[in-house]
C-alpha cells in the first residue's frame, strides 16, 4: 500500500510538471502572438489601447481571453491567430470604452492641473498633464483609476476624483454653457466674493469654468463636479470672446512662451505649473488656441518640414526645432527634445527650465546639445489642415459642430 501511495504521489507531481510545462508554452505562444498583433494594429501605447491577457485554469484545459483594447479589428485577428495555432480561447476581452461605464464616457478635467500615467497606480511613470475644464473621453475605470483620452488622442490613467465623469447628454450641455477661462499665471477660486473667505481649489492661466453669475468684483462658477465658487473677474474671460481673440502669429506664441522663463521643468509636465520640453510647446500654442501632439516625437511629425541641411537661413520665429539622433541604416531616428526658434540663431526651450539658447557656438548662451539637431517644422501652415495640429475653435469636443 505504501509502495502504491508513493508511486501515485510519483505520477501526480509527473502530472503537475507536465501541467505547468504546457502551460508555459502556452502562455510563451499566446504573448508571441499577441506581440503580432500589437505591433500591427496599436504599436503605440500613446494612441491606442491593446492589452491582452490570457486565463489558464489550474487543469489547463479552458483558456480565457482577458484584457482590453480600443481596437475591435486587432481583437478580431488576435481571436483569429489563436484559433489557428490551435489556442482556442474564451472570448472575455473588453473593446473600450467599457460597456460597464454605462452612458458615463464623457468627461471634464476637475483640478487646476491634473497629472496622467501609464498604468493605474501612483508608482507609474507620468504620461502626460491636462487643465481644470478640458474635455475628455473615458475609456474604463480600474481600482480608483480612470483611464481616458485627451483631446489631442492621448490615452492615459489618472485618478478617478481628477474627472468629473458625465453621460453625453450632461457634456454637451456643459460644453455649450457660458464659460470663463483664466487668463493669469495663478489665481484662487474662493467659497465666497471675498479675498478672506475659505479657498475652494487654485486656478492657473487656461482652466476653464463654467458662468453662473456677476458678484461685485467676482464672478460666481461652477466647476465640473457641480462646486460652486467665485473667481476675481480681473483674473478671467469670456471663452468663446478668448478663443476668438486668438492671433497665434509666430510673434505672439514666442511671446506667450517668453513668459515662462525661469518656470520648472518636470517629466510629463504640460501646464504652467511645470513643463517638459513637448509640454512647453504643447502650452504655448495652446494658450494662443492651437492644440498640439503632446510629446516631442508626435510633434516632429506635424507640420511642415524646414530645410536646415546648409544652417538656419529657412528657419522662421515660431519653427519648432527637434533635437535627438538622425537616422542611420542600423537605427530609426530618434527625438528626444525640442524647442521654439526666436530669430537670429536663438531658440526658447524647457531644459531644467524655461530659458534662452543659441545653436552658435561662439554665443554666450550657446546650447551644447545643438549638435543633435535633427529636425525643424513649421506648424502655423498647417493649423486645421492636419488632423494632428487643430484650433480648439474648431475641435468639436470645445465646441458643437
Amino acid at each position: 500500500m505504501k509502495r502504491y501511495l508513493l508511486v501515485l504521489a510519483s505520477l501526480i507531481v509527473a502530472l503537475s510538471f507536465m501541467i505547468e510545462s504546457d502551460k508555459e508554452k502556452t502562455e510563451a505562444q499566446f504573448a508571441k502572438i499577441s506581440a503580432v498583433v500589437k505591433a500591427e494594429f496599436a504599436p503605440d501605447r500613446r494612441l491606442k489601447t491593446f492589452e491582452p491577457s490570457l486565463f489558464i485554469s489550474s487543469t489547463g484545459d479552458t483558456l480565457v481571453l482577458k484584457g482590453s483594447t480600443t481596437e475591435a479589428a486587432a481583437k478580431k485577428a488576435l481571436l483569429s491567430k489563436l484559433t489557428e495555432a490551435g489556442l482556442n480561447v474564451l472570448d472575455s476581452m473588453v473593446l473600450l470604452p467599457d460597456p460597464a461605464l454605462g452612458g458615463t464616457t464623457y468627461g471634464i478635467t476637475n483640478q487646476s492641473v491634473i497629472n496622467f500615467r501609464y498604468s493605474p497606480t501612483y508608482s507609474a511613470e507620468s504620461a502626460t498633464q491636462t487643465v481644470l475644464g478640458t474635455p475628455v473621453r473615458i475609456l474604463e475605470k480600474k481600482s480608483g483609476w480612470t483611464r481616458a483620452i485627451t483631446p489631442e488622442g492621448y490615452i492615459a490613467w489618472v485618478s478617478n476624483g481628477s474627472i468629473a465623469p458625465m453621460t453625453e447628454q450632461e457634456f454637451n450641455s456643459w460644453r455649450d454653457a457660458k464659460k470663463l477661462v483664466i487668463t493669469t499665471h495663478y489665481t484662487l477660486l474662493r467659497s465666497a466674493a471675498s479675498e478672506k473667505s475659505q479657498v475652494v481649489m487654485d486656478g492657473v492661466w487656461g482652466n476653464i469654468v463654467k458662468y453662473v453669475a456677476s458678484s461685485g468684483k467676482y464672478y460666481k462658477v461652477a466647476l465640473p463636479d457641480g462646486r460652486e465658487a467665485f473667481l476675481l473677474k480681473k483674473y478671467a474671460t469670456d471663452f468663446k470672446e478668448w478663443i476668438n481673440s486668438r492671433n497665434p502669429t509666430p510673434e505672439n506664441i514666442v511671446a506667450t512662451a517668453k513668459q515662462f522663463i525661469g518656470f520648472p521643468y518636470m517629466w510629463g509636465g504640460t501646464s504652467i505649473k511645470a513643463m517638459d520640453c513637448s509640454g512647453f510647446t504643447k502650452t504655448s500654442f495652446y494658450l494662443n488656441g492651437i492644440i498640439l501632439e503632446r510629446d516631442a516625437s508626435q510633434q516632429a511629425l506635424t507640420g511642415e518640414d524646414v530645410d536646415i541641411s546648409k544652417g538656419f537661413d529657412n528657419l522662421k520665429t515660431g519653427d519648432l526645432l527637434f533635437f535627438g539622433s538622425k537616422a542611420t541604416a542600423d537605427k530609426k531616428e530618434r527625438i528626444s527634445h525640442v524647442g521654439m526658434y526666436i530669430k537670429d540663431g536663438e531658440f526658447i526651450h524647457s531644459a531644467t527650465s524655461v530659458r534662452i539658447n543659441s545653436l552658435i557656438p561662439s554665443a554666450w548662451n550657446y546650447y551644447d546639445g545643438s549638435t543633435r539637431l535633427v529636425r525643424a517644422r513649421r506648424i502655423l501652415t498647417k493649423v486645421d489642415m492636419d488632423s494632428d495640429i487643430v484650433s480648439i475653435k474648431n475641435h468639436p469636443w470645445y465646441f458643437a459642430k
